[in-house]
C-alpha cells in the first residue's frame, strides 16, 4: 500500500491537513468527540519543531492560539459545543483584531453538555452568531475524510488570505468514523502563506490598512514594529477610536471582506442538480445518506438532485437560488432543529416549496427517514 494511503478517523484527516497547511502552534482543551485532535498534534507537532499547549479551558486555548498568530504562527485549536461556547468572546477579539486562526468544532447533542457522544448539527448558527455585534466568519464543513482534509486546507488559507478566524463546523460521526484518505503530495494543494509587511523597521507601519485588494500585510508582533492590538473600535495604526466615521468604515470593511466575497468563498458538491425535479440540499455526514437517496430515486427513473454544502457562512444565497431555480422542491437535510433550512428558505423564491428532513435526537439521520418525508411531499402532491 501507498505510504500516502492512510485508514483514518476524521480527526485525523483534519489533523493531516492541519499539518499539511502549516499549522505550528496548537492549544486546546480535552473534549468529546474532538479530543483526538489534540492527542495526534500534542505528538505530531513536537516532531516538526511545532509547539503544542494543553490549556486549563477553552477561553484561554483560544486566547493562546490569538496571540500565536500575531507572533507569526499558523495557529489551530479544536472543540465541540461546550468548548465553542466558551471560546465566543476571544473569537470576537480576533474578529475584530483581524487575526488568522482555525477553530475545528466538532458537534455533539446541545444545548449544555446535551449528548457527549453523539451526533448533531445544531452548532450551525452559533458559528455565524455566537460572539456578540456585527461581524462576519467563515465556516466550513464536510461529508468524506478526503473533503476533511481538503476543507482544513482551504481553512488555513481563507484564515491567512482574509486575516480572520475560520470555523471547521465537523460533527462526530464525521470525526470518530474511519475511511480511506489519501494523501496529496506536497505543493499539491496550493498553499497560502502569511503576507508580511515590506515595511522597513524605522518606517510607520500600519497593521490596519488595506492595500488595493483587500488583503492587509501582517507584522510579526514583537519583531521590528511596534503597534496596538485592541479589541475596541480602531483606527488604521490600532489605536480606539469613537469617530463615527471610524467606527463605520472598520464595521463595514470586517463585513464585506467576507460577505462580498460569497461566491468566491462558496465551496460545494453537487450530483444531478441540472435536471432535478426533488433537490436535496444537505451538508456534513448527513449529505451522506441524502446522497444515497438521490442515486437510489435516480436508479428509478426519478428526477433526484443533491447540493451538498461545503461552506455554510457565508451562506451561497446566490448559487443556492440558481440551483434550485427548477426544483419543484427543495429538501434540506440536517440534524438540527433547521437551521441551514432557514437560510435555504431566504435563498429561494419560493420559500413555501422547501421542506425539512432531520432529526435531533443524537442519532444519525438515515436514509430511511429521509424517506419517510419524502413519501408525505410526495403524497401531498407539492
Amino acid at each position: 500500500m501507498s505510504d500516502n494511503i492512510r485508514f483514518v478517523q476524521g480527526n485525523e484527516a483534519c489533523v493531516e491537513g492541519a499539518l499539511y497547511a502549516g499549522v505550528n502552534f496548537f492549544a486546546g482543551y480535552p473534549i468529546t468527540p474532538s479530543t483526538e485532535i489534540a492527542e495526534h498534534l500534542s505528538r505530531r507537532l513536537p516532531q516538526r519543531a511545532g509547539k503544542f499547549i494543553q490549556m486549563e479551558d477553552e477561553l484561554a486555548s483560544m486566547c493562546a492560539i490569538v496571540s500565536a498568530s500575531l507572533t507569526g504562527s499558523k495557529v489551530m485549536t479544536a472543540t465541540s459545543g461546550p468548548g465553542f461556547s466558551l471560546m465566543q468572546e476571544a473569537l470576537g477579539y480576533a474578529i475584530m483584531a483581524e487575526i488568522p486562526c482555525v477553530v475545528v468544532n466538532v458537534q455533539r447533542g446541545g444545548p449544555s453538555t446535551g449528548i457527549p457522544t453523539h451526533i448533531a448539527q445544531g452548532d450551525v448558527n452559533q458559528a455565524r452568531w455566537g460572539t456578540h455585534g456585527d461581524h462576519s466568519i467563515v465556516a466550513l464543513t464536510a461529508s468524506s475524510h478526503q473533503d476533511v482534509f481538503a476543507m482544513t486546507v482551504e481553512a488555513f488559507n481563507i484564515s491567512e488570505t482574509y486575516r480572520t478566524p475560520v470555523v471547521l463546523l465537523f460533527d462526530e460521526m464525521i470525526g470518530h468514523m474511519r475511511e480511506r484518505l489519501v494523501l496529496p503530495e506536497p505543493g499539491e494543494i496550493p498553499i497560502v502563506e502569511r503576507l508580511r509587511t515590506s515595511v522597513q523597521e524605522g518606517v510607520d507601519y500600519h497593521p490596519y490598512l488595506p492595500r488595493e485588494d483587500g488583503r492587509l500585510p501582517m507584522s510579526d508582533f514583537g519583531g521590528v514594529h511596534r503597534y496596538n492590538v485592541t479589541g475596541l473600535y480602531h483606527d488604521m495604526w490600532g489605536f480606539p477610536s469613537d469617530d463615527p466615521k471610524v467606527v463605520h468604515g472598520l464595521i463595514r470593511h470586517l463585513i464585506d471582506k467576507i460577505e462580498n466575497r460569497g461566491n468566491a468563498l462558496a465551496r460545494y458538491k453537487e450530483f444531478y442538480v441540472e435536471d432535478a425535479e426533488c433537490l436535496l440540499i444537505s451538508y456534513g455526514s448527513a449529505a451522506r445518506p441524502a446522497r444515497h437517496i438521490v442515486e437510489r430515486r435516480r436508479g428509478r427513473g426519478d428526477r433526484y438532485g443533491l447540493l451538498e454544502l461545503q461552506t455554510l457562512w457565508p451562506f451561497p444565497y446566490d448559487i443556492i437560488r440558481q440551483k434550485a431555480a427548477g426544483a419543484k422542491h427543495i429538501v434540506v437535510v440536517e440534524m438540527n432543529a433547521g437551521q441551514i433550512c432557514q437560510a435555504v428558505r431566504l435563498a429561494v423564491g419560493q420559500p413555501e416549496k422547501v421542506f425539512l428532513a432531520n432529526r435531533m435526537d443524537g442519532e444519525f439521520i438515515s436514509p430511511t427517514d429521509i424517506q419517510s418525508i419524502l413519501r408525505v411531499i410526495e403524497g401531498k402532491g407539492v
